[in-house]
């Protein structure tokens, strides 16, 4: 039986991401088990001349592969955060943010928390806000939900909340930010 082998990628942060790194893996002719955000299983173990191909194909799509086990947490936690955010997974307010990156990553939240700080110069709490602002500016360009859907949507408890939050990381509330930029002035999440 072939061993297969696990592949860490950073910044493979959405579905378009994984269709990126699908078609350039398959365009080395590289066999996947399974994909998913942030990790790629292959069928087969790569010989180190084909590993260093996939870490320039990687690179040159923007991404990252990981070799230590402490990016790999990292990553780990941002995607998490990420797919949370994404998917509505934070609305309900039952879910404790601390509680539900422990309990995946399966390890203490404070390890986590001072791992993350160090690694990204910033906290987990102050990484989840930049996500937020950035997939409510998301939201706000495509202009099919109201501000007061965008603040339910993202687990705020009233359209204040979220203005309130949105100024004080932007500058502008959500509304003067759909007027004067016509939503277009967003970054990558593997940016934020």
């Amino acid at each position: 039986m072939e061993q297969t082998t696990i592949l860490h990628i950073k910044n493979m942060v959405c579905p378009r991401c994984i269709k990126v790194v699908s078609d350039e893996l398959k365009d080395l002719n590289f066999a996947i088990q399974t994909i998913q955000l942030g990790r790629v299983e292959l069928k087969a173990s790569p010989t180190a001349d084909e590993l260093n191909d996939i870490k320039m194909i990687l690179e040159k799509n923007g991404f990252e592969l990981l070799d230590d086990k402490k990016s790999r947490i990292v990553e780990k936690i941002k995607v998490l955060i990420i797919e949370g955010i994404r998917n509505g997974k934070f609305i309900d307010m039952h879910i404790n943010l601390s509680k539900y990156i422990s309990d995946q990553v399966q390890m203490e939240y404070t390890h986590l928390s001072t791992l993350f700080s160090s690694t990204e110069g910033k906290s987990i709490e102050r990484f989840v806000i930049l996500q937020k602002i950035e997939r409510i500016k998301e939201l706000i360009t495509y202009d099919e939900l109201s501000i007061k859907e965008i603040a339910h949507s993202m687990g705020y408890s009233s359209i204040q909340a979220l203005s309130s939050q949105f100024k004080k990381e932007t500058g502008m509330t959500p509304t003067d930010f759909k007027k004067l930029t016509g939503g277009t002035d967003r970054k990558s999440i593997s940016e934020v």
